[in-house]
């Protein structure tokens, strides 16, 4: 019961590296529709792109961020760098597509953008590929 209480870490490595890893994996869920050209053509669809002269463009950045940067979690290689992506990447979707109203409606993407702010500053963690490179340099 102590442990419980206690303010002290409890398996941070191990919880890091599930936390980040399921991160990574809701990514690469999302990211994954920049194979299916019909959803590609829906977001483009939507008010904030509609009068874009490059949307769907903008949609395969978007998503092809999200699915490279949740790769990149998954295995936990370059783990800032793709949560510098994952970062841009949802908080542009909380501002501008859900016109920021991050308390309420558009929680989700905003929640992403916490999980990036965990792993930019904790990096990928004991269980990562960044700890296999970096730990022999």
């Amino acid at each position: 019961m102590n442990r419980l209480l206690s303010p002290k870490p409890m398996a941070s490595q191990s919880g890091l590296a599930l936390i980040r890893i399921i991160t990574g994996l809701f990514m690469v869920y999302h990211g994954w529709e920049v194979f299916d050209a019909v959803k590609i053509k829906e977001y483009a669809a939507w008010e904030i792109f509609k009068n874009s002269s490059s949307a769907i463009t903008m949609v395969y950045i978007g998503k092809g961020a999200e699915l490279v940067a949740g790769i990149m979690l998954v295995i936990g290689i370059c783990t800032r760098l793709a949560s510098l992506v994952l970062i841009f990447t949802m908080l542009y979707i909380a501002v501008f597509v859900g016109n920021g109203k991050i308390w309420y409606e558009d929680q989700h993407p905003f929640l992403f953008v916490l999980l990036g702010l965990v792993f930019f500053f904790t990096g990928a963690g004991k269980y990562s590929a960044d700890n296999l490179i970096f730990k022999s340099v």
